[in-house]
């Protein structure tokens, strides 16, 4: 018998060109427009097509290139894929933070976030304190202070030396970002200028911290801005590059201003494009770091911490955020980063508690220790979807990136408000999206739970917004905010109110249309909070007014076929008499049914938040 190993697989079938699948496409489609159908326009300013092939790769010149290699697409290392699991701490009592740190690094933690926030803690005493028995070598240790950074950092290389650690091997950050604090909050405690030069001083302080990132580009907030993939990638490439030429102007070499930063970015719900951005921001960063003539190729390395945005986050319905949490922590790790935080599903509207805290790090201990996760290097590398994504986002990145700088760089495009504007752009653009469900939030604005109660489960102050410059400001901030709050306080106000509106479907007629448009406006009043009473239908129209009147409905929504509005809405609108009617769909004879003052209709383009708000006025007076 012939040895057949060495044949091609699937060697009996002939080839087929794109032009074949296109044909056969086309032919499926019947006369419907493949770009309006099939192509998805993303916000990202680019086309994502529904197939793609080998030939999509042939203009990429990276692909060459393996994991651990310039310009580090592939990551940047060569032999895992492994992470820091991260959980941050807010440090007031010293010994209990110890206990606490202790506690979670025996649950899975290789990676501490201490968050200061008075600075008369800051002391190389209570750094060794804090510090006590936790080895630093191979445990991830970030700092965060509002002020003292330059204090904290040294505090802490005296702390560590008086443990006999070896500092070579001590790794993590201080989130020291000015240019960030800048962007979110229009001004700094002195100037810009100042904030750089002590920049330059906490690096000089760290500089027997090899491993320890001294300042760090937060680009995570451009994405809790509602800033898209691109944007995100862009403005934080920028904002770095802003360091590196402030920083090496003031006299430091680019080797020492780029071995000591560190991006932390945020990871959303859009799955695959956050695994591609990842790629896309190393591709990119080590291009801008080549520019400035470094000493090898190790420092053009980007080193990234993620986090998951509260973008996407919600307080009702809280539950769902653990899903939201899971695909971004795996998007994240598949995408290379050097460490990550998993924010616990109710951290947004309360202190999270110890269960909330052991699901976040097991959400990330799942992937590493029973889905392998940390095993492969680029996992996601040789995919033609992954890889046209990471060249589309590179490419779009680059031109906004090349844009700023052409304004004279970050600082500069910031004090224009050429930042800003983008950033209101598209943040208005994604909350039309969600006001129109164009962009779901599940559990919000689409397949709410009416029958949920959570005011005696928040605190207020979590979801207080604070103003963002009090005085005058050098710069208009940018303004963070979460795509749920405007249906958030929709639904708060109705619970305030001690009186949910009874929504009453009046169901009459054709059997499937009926039921559809039933299940649609449910939906559609229960995210507001709204109390639904769906029935199976009615002969007639006068004993489904009779019924609603019986139920004290507040709303009554008409649920039947377009060809039986013309004569069952007007009867029910004279029936119900001061009782809103609400007709579900847009038929034909809308316009005759406004004429008769019919003016509730609700359809898949209604924009559902400006209705529900209309409607809250009325009924919660």
């Amino acid at each position: 018998m012939a040895d057949k190993t060495n044949q091609l697989l699937f060697s009996d079938f002939s080839p087929i060109s794109t032009k074949e699948w296109m044909d056969r496409i086309t032919t499926d489609l019947k006369g419907a427009d493949f770009e309006r159908r099939l192509v998805w326009r993303t916000n990202e300013g680019f086309k994502v097509q529904p197939f793609y092939r080998s030939e999509d790769l042939e203009p990429l010149s990276y692909l060459e290139s393996q994991p651990g290699e310039f310009p580090y697409v592939r990551g940047n290392k060569a032999n895992n894929n492994t992470w820091f699991v991260r959980q941050d701490m807010v440090v007031s009592d010293v010994k209990a933070t110890n206990e606490k740190a202790l506690d979670i690094l025996n649950k899975g933690i290789d990676s501490l976030g201490f968050k200061f926030e008075d600075e008369a803690i800051i002391t190389e005493e209570n750094l060794t304190s804090l510090l006590k028995n936790i080895v630093a070598e191979i445990v991830e240790i970030n700092v965060e202070t509002k002020h003292g950074n330059k204090k904290l950092v040294e505090a802490l290389e005296g702390a560590l030396r008086k443990a006999n650690h070896d500092l070579a091997k001590v790794q993590g950050s201080i989130n020291y970002d000015p240019i960030g604090n800048l962007t979110i909050s229009g001004k700094v405690c002195s100037s810009i200028e100042k904030a750089l030069d002590y920049a330059k001083e906490i690096i000089e302080a760290g500089k027997n911290l090899p491993e320890f990132k001294t300042v760090a580009v937060n680009g995570r907030h451009f994405g809790n801005a509602g800033a898209n993939v691109v944007q995100e990638l862009a403005f934080a490439l920028s904002q770095g590059n802003e360091y590196l030429s402030q920083l090496t102007e003031r006299g430091l070499s680019i080797n020492e201003v780029a071995a000591k930063l560190k991006f932390n970015l945020g990871v959303s719900g859009n799955y695959f494009m956050e695994i591609a951005k990842l790629r896309a921001g190393r591709l990119l960063w080590a291009k801008i770091v080549e520019a400035y003539q470094p000493t090898g190729k190790e420092v053009c390395k980007m080193h990234v911490h993620s986090e998951t945005t509260n973008w996407n986050k919600t307080i009702f319905d809280p539950n769902v955020n653990m899903l939201r949490t899971q695909t971004e922590a795996m998007s994240a790790s598949i995408g290379g980063t050097q460490s990550l935080t998993v924010q616990p599903y109710d951290t947004l509207y309360k202190n999270s508690d110890d269960i909330s805290e052991r699901i976040a790090r097991n959400q990330q201990l799942l992937l590493k220790e029973e889905s392998h996760f940390e095993k492969i290097v680029d996992a996601a590398g040789g995919s033609y979807y992954i890889e046209t994504l990471t060249d589309s986002i590179a490419s779009e990145a680059w031109k906004l990136f090349v844009e700023i700088e052409d304004k004279g760089g970050y600082l500069a495009a910031l004090k224009e408000g050429f930042i800003q504007g983008l950033l209101k752009e598209m943040a208005d653009k994604r909350r039309k999206a969600v006001a129109t469900r164009r962009e779901n939030l599940l559990g919000t604005n689409q397949f709410p739970n009416c029958n949920e109660q959570i005011l005696a489960n928040i605190d207020a102050s979590k979801l207080a917004k604070t103003t963002a410059c009090e005085g005058e400001c050098e710069v208009q901030p940018i303004e963070i905010f979460r795509g749920a709050e405007e249906f958030e306080a929709l639904r708060l106000a109705t619970e305030k109110s001690g009186k949910r509106p009874k929504v009453f479907m009046l169901t009459y007629g054709n059997l499937a249309m009926r039921l559809a448009r039933s299940q649609f406006s449910g939906n559609f009043f229960g995210c507001a909070g709204y109390e639904i009473i769906d029935n199976l239908g009615f002969k007639t129209i006068e004993e489904g007014v009779e019924a609603a009147k019986k139920a004290a409905a507040d709303i009554v929504v008409l649920c039947s076929a377009d060809d039986e509005y013309v004569d069952a809405a007007p009867k029910a609108f004279e029936l119900l008499g001061e009782t809103p009617l609400v007709v579900a769909g847009a038929p034909a004879c809308a316009d005759d049914l406004k004429a008769k003052g019919i003016t509730h209709f609700v359809n898949v383009r209604s924009n559902v938040l400006e209705t529900l708000q209309g409607f809250n006025t009325l009924l919660l007076r």
